[in-house]
């Protein structure tokens, strides 16, 4: 199986790093990156469409089919913002575009990134978890070929990509002891974006991957 993959985020850290792995993989025959302004990559086998609104994602629905993977890695932070507006801009927009998605190409696998403690019961304390999970649990619901929700922690950032977080850049440095203490809650990103790339040619036993499920599909 060839992957043709659809990728939102490129211009951000995780879903910088997710194309990079894409890029370079061999199972990965195409990739249509869709952003608010440019990457700035060229490579061969990608395209790029650039959406100011991804509301308005119906407008390039013909320019999604034929694709049969889609990694779902915007996002925007909770801080600074009310429920109803990191609703609007977290749930609303992931599920107008997944819902568009989903009914163009029925035989897709649809990866979401959300975050370890993500709250699937929509019930806790912490509003963007809640918000994260009701996300997740509808994006459950769509009729997707297979439906993956991916929980990272603390993400070692690749070296050499332009849009890895500063602060990340100075705690890369102690990565390997986050990774004996805290196993559970960090990956790297290049592990990210293998495990998207073998869960959509492998299938996977679990909806929720967490960061020990992401390092063992990494090495699939």
């Amino acid at each position: 199986m060839k992957i043709r993959a659809i990728i939102t985020g490129s211009t951000g850290m995780v879903g910088e790093g997710v194309l990079h792995e894409c890029l370079n993989s061999a199972d990965v025959e195409a990739v249509l990156v869709i952003n608010r302004r440019p990457c700035g990559i060229i490579y061969e086998k990608l395209q790029e469409i650039i959406l100011k609104d991804f509301n308005d994602i119906a407008s390039i629905s013909q320019s999604l089919t034929g694709y049969n993977a889609f990694y779902f890695c915007s996002g925007v932070t909770s801080l600074g913002k009310n429920e109803s507006d990191y609703t609007r801009l977290t749930y609303d927009l992931t599920l107008t575009v997944a819902k568009t998605a989903s009914q163009i190409n029925n035989d897709m696998t649809f990866c979401y990134v959300s975050g370890a403690g993500t709250d699937s019961s929509e019930k806790g304390r912490s509003m963007w978890a809640r918000v994260k999970g009701k996300t997740e649990n509808d994006l459950l619901k769509l009729p997707f070929k297979a439906a993956y929700m991916f929980r990272p922690g603390f993400m070692n950032p690749t070296k050499g990509l332009k849009n890895a977080y500063s602060l990340l850049k100075y705690v890369a440095p102690f990565y390997p002891i986050f990774d004996k203490l805290f196993t559970k809650y960090v990956t790297t990103l290049a592990e990210v974006g293998l495990a998207m790339i073998n869960v959509t040619t492998k299938g996977y036993d679990k909806k929720i991957i967490e960061c020990t499920d992401i390092r063992k599909l990494a090495k699939q």
